[in-house]
């Protein structure tokens, strides 16, 4: 009698690691409470501490705030030269009387569209975030909505936004994870009104800004963003992003102690997206990954062939400890048809969470006719299996 099992082939893949990656590094060491390492093109998160964990964005919340605008102008909904009024709630909660990042806009001024979006992203404005929020959508709670209607859009499930500002709120909240995704978005999204994040001052109402992000000034070649943020709860942080030789990293820190440790450590981390980080391709879609027995089938394997292109990031150290093993219920019973899904791919590697890729029938496998079968059965009660 034929047995079914849960078969696992483990492939460790040391055959592909180069002699100077033999040793394996569990982690990549951070000061900050949260980091998270994306690599732009593919998707694939080079390195995660604490990344999946909602936390206070404070004004990199404004990434968000500007993609709702962005999305509004492309549609023509908006215009770059559209006026909206400064309100004296807005003067008041994030102008100059505020104490908080402003971009000094004038009560009951009229102000482009174009102009507030510099306000949002050079100077980190508070005020032209409030601007925003209600020229758009008439209150900013109800902005709010428009970003958490966005969040979702995006499956960014654990993200909950209350304001357009990040001001502190024990309900505002998105993880290190989340806003490297909205981050990678925003750059597909909207290349051309990207470009407005490298922008190093912007001068309003007769008083200059520079950009905030540490990586400028940084001697890295290739950055281009992207902001900033500091509440007394949330601590320190940054989202960066840059480009060299085609290959653009994003990366999102928080909790750090200071300015200074921001600064030393964005530049540290941006060095080390592309110094010391890779992204491997395993297998392309439709490639085979293996082959697994049939049970009374015309063929005694079939082909597993991997259902999406995988690639694994890392950090290279760690690529000695990359493993891949195919899991299948088998021998797997016939008939097969060519695109079932009969096994998983199983990706574990140091730092990184385990990833399942469905592995599917590469051909059609048919079943044995009725005396094939019943002889193949008599052979295995005969062999006792």
């Amino acid at each position: 009698m034929m047995k079914y099992l849960f078969l696992l082939v483990v492939f460790a893949l040391g055959l592909f690691v180069p002699p100077a990656l033999a040793q394996t590094e569990s982690g990549f060491p951070t000061s900050a409470d949260n980091l998270a390492i994306l690599d732009y093109e593919s998707g694939e998160i080079l390195f995660e501490k604490n990344a999946r964990v909602p936390m206070y964005p404070a004004s990199m919340t404004k990434i968000m705030t500007a993609l709702i605008v962005f999305d509004r102008i492309k549609s023509g909904a908006l215009s770059l030269d559209d006026e909206f009024v400064v309100s004296e709630d807005a003067w008041q909660r994030g102008g100059a009387a505020s104490g908080s990042s402003t971009m000094f806009l004038e009560p009951n001024s009229k102000v482009k569209i174009r102009d507030l979006l510099r306000g949002v992203i050079v100077q980190s404005g508070n005020d032209a975030c409030i601007v925003l929020a209600q020229g758009i959508a008439g209150s900013e709670a109800a902005f709010a909505d428009l970003m958490n209607r966005k969040a979702k859009e995006l499956g960014l499930d654990n993200a909950h936004f209350v304001n357009s500002t990040g001001w502190p709120d024990p309900k505002h909240k998105i993880s290190a994870y989340e806003l490297a995704w909205l981050t990678r978005h925003s750059i597909a999204a909207h290349p051309e009104m990207f470009k407005i994040y490298a922008e190093r001052t912007y001068t309003w109402n007769g008083i200059t800004q520079a950009n905030r992000n540490p990586l400028y000034g940084s001697g890295i070649e290739g950055v281009d963003g992207m902001k900033t943020g500091y509440t007394k709860i949330s601590k320190y942080g940054f989202v960066g992003t840059g480009m060299q030789n085609g290959v653009r990293r994003i990366f999102v820190i928080n909790g750090l102690e200071a300015n200074s440790a921001r600064r030393s450590e964005s530049r540290r981390v941006m060095r080390a997206a592309f110094g010391e980080f890779k992204v491997y391709k395993l297998y392309k879609a439709g490639e085979k990954a293996g082959s697994a027995p049939v049970f009374m089938g015309k063929s005694e394997a079939v082909d597993l062939v991997s259902s999406e292109d995988v690639s694994v990031g890392l950090h290279m150290p760690a690529r000695a400890g990359l493993k891949v093993q195919i899991k299948y219920l088998g021998p797997i019973p016939a008939p097969i048809t060519k695109g079932d899904h009969v096994a998983n791919l199983i990706i574990t590697a140091p730092g990184r969470e385990t990833e399942t890729i469905a592995l599917l029938a590469g051909e059609d496998v048919k079943r044995k006719s009725v005396p094939a079968r019943i002889l193949a059965s008599l052979l295995s009660k005969v062999r006792g299996e």
